[in-house]
């Protein structure tokens, strides 16, 4: 592990700067490093982050216990069970889209700025979302356990996104490209959202959270990009489920908590859902024992539609971070910053 820092020399050689620490957990290559310190003169960095888990999926993070009280940014989801160390924070910097364990935090002071990496993971989460959608149509799934008994079976009519209604709850960065490519493939597209004046890409047309159970009967498929807010755990539970009508799909690539997952296990083996598909589920990992395992019509990943599976996404978030670090330099917010109730 590499430690570096910059700043002005004293008499002593100690390194100085205007005040502020940022710790980057980054795992950068030394060039990278090097456009890091170019990018804010004058500002101490001490880089944490080892480049040997630059292939990683998902980035490891470990700051050193005596730089916790002097940091004043932090590049990394560093363990909120250790946020109440960060006595100096002023700015956290994560290096996924979702931040809601942060933006919930007790230890977090009010006057911290929270940013996230949006723009990186809309394009594979949403790309994953409807592969999910398109396999469950086409009953992919049956085939393939059919195909590893080897057993040639026709499993019966499918279904087509052409002519269908997608209603996306969130239309943030994965919601947005979600409805691109649901447009993509013939559908019409409403979106849900809390502030629904901001208009986001492939919509047709927005809504408040108010106009939700009125949207659900009219659904196709229900795709759900929120975080992990009071406002959205369990956004789709029992009551909600009953409203889609029976051959509906719902997708889930935000936060597993928007759905009640036992309720929807439920829908299933009733068959008063379609279909459903999961990178995200309540608990993770989801239990054996967990009734959905057994849901033929249910699709499961174990939250990988993030991280860095998708080549470029790991280049994306480090882009987004040296502009940050450039911004906090010059005294700017972040790009990307987050309040404190992201739905």
């Amino acid at each position: 592990m590499t430690l570096q820092s910059e700043g002005t020399s004293t008499s002593d050689g100690q390194r100085t700067g205007d005040g502020r620490l940022i710790v980057n957990c980054l795992p950068l290559i030394e060039a990278e490093r090097r456009r890091f310190l170019e990018a804010a003169p004058g500002v101490c960095q001490e880089f944490v982050g080892d480049e040997s888990h630059r292939g990683d999926m998902v980035w490891p993070v470990d700051v050193p216990r005596g730089l916790r009280s002097r940091a004043t940014a932090v590049i990394g989801n560093v363990d909120p069970a250790t946020l109440g160390e960060y006595v100096r924070l002023e700015w956290l910097q994560t290096f996924s889209a979702g931040a809601d364990r942060y933006l919930s935090s007790s230890d977090l002071a009010p006057d911290v700025m929270v940013s996230n990496a949006a723009g990186v993971y809309g394009r594979p989460v949403a790309e994953t979302m409807i592969a999910m959608m398109w396999a469950l149509m086409k009953r992919i799934p049956d085939y393939v356990r059919n195909q590893s008994d080897a057993l040639w079976r026709d499993e019966g009519p499918v279904s087509s996104p052409v002519g269908r209604r997608a209603l996306i709850i969130g239309t943030g960065d994965i919601g947005s490209h979600a409805a691109v490519l649901a447009k993509g493939a013939g559908m019409a597209t409403t979106g849900v959202r809390r502030d629904p004046s901001r208009p986001a890409d492939g919509v047709d047309e927005t809504v408040g959270f108010d106009h939700l159970d009125a949207l659900l009967p009219r659904a196709d498929v229900v795709l759900l990009a929120v975080p992990s807010a009071p406002g959205t755990r369990h956004l789709l539970d029992a009551r909600r489920l009953a409203l889609l009508k029976p051959e509906a799909y719902v997708i889930n690539g935000g936060r597993g908590d928007a759905v009640d997952c036992m309720a929807l296990a439920v829908a299933l083996h009733e068959d008063r859902l379609a279909g459903a598909g999961l990178d995200v589920t309540e608990p993770e990992p989801l239990p054996r024992d967990h009734p959905l395992w057994r849901e033929r019509r249910c699709l499961i990943t174990p939250h990988v539609a993030g991280g860095n599976h998708l080549a470029g996404t790991g280049e994306a978030v480090i882009a987004v971070a040296l502009d940050n670090v450039r911004r906090y330099a010059e005294g700017l917010p972040p790009l990307h910053r987050l309040d404190r109730d992201p739905r």
